[in-house]
């Protein structure tokens, strides 16, 4: 199977950029609706992936801050607590499956490790799911 079938294009894809600040990250989470988002760095490489949860702490055990304060915060300094590897263009779908049992969304690079896109944890559970219906259906059909 072809990574590029479940790829979620980076063009339609939620991400930060590393020179973000954090008051920047916290708005484009809380714009996005999403719990969880990559971030890339000026070349485009895939970073790793800032969390919520990630925000939440950094503020927590390393700030005493306000919003306004956080202008002047790098994102970079914000530790990540989870690890979300990114696979490769021409990953397998053994691979797409064992990511995403862990992770929501699996970043994808290309051979350059510039970030083209993710794949939804949704549109594997979707692709399963079809093929265990197709397979049900065979089944009933003999």
């Amino acid at each position: 199977m072809n990574v590029l079938f479940f790829l979620k294009p980076k063009s339609e894809v939620a991400y930060l950029k590393d020179e973000y600040t954090l008051r920047q990250a916290i708005e484009k989470m809380e714009h996005s609706c999403f719990t969880a988002i990559p971030m890339i760095n000026r070349k485009g490489e895939y970073v790793g992936t800032v969390t919520e949860g990630d925000l939440l702490w950094a503020i927590k055990e390393r700030y005493n801050i306000n919003l306004r304060d956080a202008e002047d915060i790098s994102i970079q300094a914000v530790r990540r607590r989870m690890r979300f590897d990114p696979i490769s263009i021409d990953a397998n779908m053994e691979d797409i499956v064992s990511k995403a049992m862990n992770q929501n969304f699996v970043p994808v690079i290309d051979d350059k490790k510039v970030f083209i896109g993710i794949i939804t944890r949704k549109d594997i559970i979707e692709f399963c799911y079809d093929g265990y219906k197709k397979c049900r259906a065979e089944n009933a059909a003999v």
